[in-house]
């Protein structure tokens, strides 16, 4: 490992070739000849490491050489030309300067105070420099060392303000072995910690004597770019695993899924917000080996990564693989099981038809383990978990085990146009064998096609605003602190890039209803694809989570790629507690007091509930709290308070949170307050709730809510 307080000193001198000065002969093509009469001096000048010396030689007429009296003429004419010029020309002799230690410009966040990765810093000409994992920059350069220097600053998803002129940066003192801060905004709810993978996660620090979390700081496992991550808990130690892998030596790499190994925080290993301290499995060259080279020409990949229990209690990982040929389609694909004693995965089954469209190949993404209807199943996402397979190792790799949650007949494609219906015309939505899972763009084709209406469709991913949102890749998984599962994925499409802005998104079981999501991180004219979040570095009961994805210029069309940064994996940290993340969640038609509930007061029971709209649980987005009190007969129904109003006694936390009455925000609806005549029951619904027997409407609506877009009853 680097010794971080050796500096990388500045060559200041000129190199030899630039010390010359010479006249040329004119039998070599110099200009015209002088008298013969005349004698000519050429001075040359020699480096030394600490001098420049000057060498003085005579030669007569024609380039002959000097008779030994001649000589001693030469050296007493050379040692008074080097007094001559030394006296002209002091400079020439002086020593070279000495090497200058770098100044530290650390770039933080305002408002943690934590330094940022990936802050692009330049100089008026065009010098870029990169902040590293502990947001620093060691500022070495020769001529603008030591002087104040302006610096354009600009990050994903952070922002530093503008000067009059419209400029975004600032002029710092560049003192040699000094250090400068800069604070830069956070625009992205999401806050970006480091750098997992690639060389010099940390060469800045290294050059000016930050510590660093690592053993290896700079270069471990000789990678310098590694492409979609997955994670898994086995044998005790979280296992890694990645797609395409770059080296130093070529610009070709490792193809057949390297992997790594890194300790749980709770077991020695390092805290998330600090770092991943891997440890990979190297070859004799000590590069990143293949962990899962399969039979067959071409790449292979690995997906659905998953450990579980076998009947005999011992803990077995399992994946799926698929070989690629180009340009880049597949051409098998199957299971693979992870053997402890190679530190490899062994074939387990090449899956039988068509690679793509054979059952397994539906056996995508990132995977968790649930319980449903007392079986335990593990889930696929991509993005969202709508295929599932028996979660013991025999089903594994039985391609026949599959199921799918699709309004799809079994073996019909979105191609197809073969919906499944119940008598009524109702579309079903079901788990079923031979089943193909429906996307967001299959539920467009079927949309287009006529086969359903848009509001039947399943996925209804949008903003608060109604901006519809294509998932492509991502992750799910439940979340303790707010009792739902959480989604973190990448758009396709998005405003800024094509696979870079990364949203979050929660529903009430697996299969939703996936509706509403924010945005929480954007990668602008860059890619962030293919996001992973790891539950088993959750903190505080869930409330902070931590993702990371591949940071790349593919697929951006961006001609400049970032140093060091690019084709590797970044780390995010979110904190579920923001209040800009208080989204609309499912209002449930139910049997308790007031008639209506959340998934958490469901116990995430929801198979069968009626939606009746979406509203925020928390506050943030809306702030007209609706509760439960006491009715004054022994029984308990829902009120609405004002803002800021003190709850009255008895009564509950705010089952979820209306919009003023005159609010005009897209996508909502107005809710009135019902009436049980003869009681003080109360309830609310949406305008377009039909009457109900014994019930009164308010004749002005007490507030606004989100219209469910979707399926009102889709399970």
């Amino acid at each position: 490992m680097s010794d971080p307080r050796v500096q990388n000193p500045a060559h200041n001198g000129l190199p030899p070739s630039r010390g010359k000065v010479a006249a040329k002969r004119p039998d070599e093509g110099g200009s015209a000849s002088r008298p013969e009469s005349d004698a000519r001096m050429r001075i040359r000048r020699r480096s030394s490491p600490s001098t420049d010396r000057f060498a003085v030689c005579l030669r007569p007429p024609g380039g002959k050489t000097l008779s030994h009296d001649g000589l001693d003429v030469a050296k007493r004419a050379c040692a008074f030309a080097c007094l001559v010029l030394a006296a002209l020309f002091p400079q020439t002799v002086a020593d070279e300067p000495a090497p200058q230690k770098s100044c530290r410009i650390i770039v933080v966040d305002e408002a943690t105070g934590r330094g940022v990765p990936l802050v692009e810093l330049q100089t008026v000409n065009q010098l870029k420099f990169v902040t590293d994992s502990n947001g620093v920059v060691a500022f070495d350069e020769p001529g603008l060392l030591g002087d104040r220097v302006f610096f354009s600053i600009k990050s994903h998803g952070y922002e530093y303000p503008k000067d009059g002129f419209g400029n975004r940066g600032t002029a710092v003192e560049t003192k040699p072995g000094g250090e400068v801060r800069i604070k830069i905004k956070r625009i992205n709810i999401a806050e970006r910690l480091y750098r997992v993978t690639g060389a010099g996660i940390y060469s800045d620090s290294v050059k000016t004597g930050v510590p660093t979390p690592l053993h290896e700081p700079v270069l471990n496992g000789r990678v310098l770019g590694q492409d979609s991550v997955l994670s898994a808990v086995y044998g005790g130690k979280i296992h890694w695993f990645w797609g395409d892998t770059n080296r130093p030596d070529y610009p070709l790499g490792n193809f057949h899924t390297p992997g790594a190994v890194s300790d749980l925080p709770a077991r020695g290993g390092l805290d998330p917000s600090k770092g991943v301290d891997l440890t990979y499995y190297v070859d004799e060259k000590r590069f990143a080996r293949p962990t899962c080279k399969m039979p067959g020409d071409g790449p292979t990949w690995v997906t659905g990564l998953v450990t579980l229990t076998d009947a005999q209690g011992r803990e077995r990982m399992f994946a799926n693989y698929a070989k690629i040929k180009p340009p880049l389609s597949t051409y098998e694909v199957g299971a693979v099981e992870w053997d402890p004693e190679k530190n490899e995965f062994v074939k387990r089954v090449a899956f039988a038809g068509k690679p793509e469209t054979s059952t397994g190949s539906t056996l995508l993404g990132h995977t968790f383990l649930h319980r449903d209807a007392g079986v335990d199943y593990v889930y696929y996402c991509s993005p969202l978990p709508f295929v599932r397979i028996p979660a013991t190792p025999e089903a594994l790799i039985d391609e026949n085990a599959v199921e799918a949650f699709t309004c799809l007949i079994p073996d019909a494609s979105p191609d197809a146009q073969k919906v499944d219906r119940d008598a009524d015309g109702r579309l079903k939505y079901s788990w079923k064998k031979q089943g193909r899972r429906v996307d967001q763009r299959g539920q467009e084709k079927l949309v287009k096609s006529g086969a359903i209406k848009a509001d039947e469709a399943l996925i209804q991913l949008r903003d608060t605003d109604g901006k519809k949102v294509v998932a492509h890749g991502g992750s799910v998984y439940w979340n303790d602190f707010r009792k739902r599962w959480v989604s973190i994925f990448v758009e396709i499409g998005g405003e800024k890039s094509l696979l870079g802005e990364v949203w979050f998104a929660e529903a009430d079981s697996p299969t939703g209803p996936w509706t509403f999501a924010r945005k929480i991180a954007s990668h602008e004219n860059y890619s962030f694809y293919n996001p992973k979040h790891h539950p088993f570095f959750d903190q505080e009961g869930g409330r902070l989570i931590y993702f990371e994805g591949t940071y790349t210029a593919s697929f951006s069309g961006n001609k400049e790629q970032t140093p060091r940064y690019e084709y590797n994996q970044l780390m995010y940290r979110l904190d579920l507690a923001d209040s800009r993340l208080g989204l609309p969640v499912a209002v449930y038609e139910s049997e308790t007091p007031g008639g209506l509930a959340t998934g958490p007061e469901l116990k995430n029971e929801v198979r069968g509930k009626r939606i009746a709209f979406y509203a925020p649980d928390r506050p943030g987005l809306a702030d007209r709290p609706v509760v439960e009190v006491q009715d004054g007969q022994g029984c308990r129904t829902l009120a609405l308070m004002e803002p800021g109003a003190r709850p009255a006694e008895g009564a509950s936390a705010p089952r979820f949170f209306l919009l003023p009455a005159d609010s005009r925000l897209a996508e909502t609806t107005p809710i009135y307050e019902y009436s049980r005549d003869g009681s003080s029951q109360r309830t609310f619904a949406p305008e377009s709730t039909p009457a109900m027997d014994g019930w009164r409407r308010s004749p002005q609506p007490v507030g606004r809510a989100w219209k469910n877009p979707g399926p009102p009853q889709p399970w």
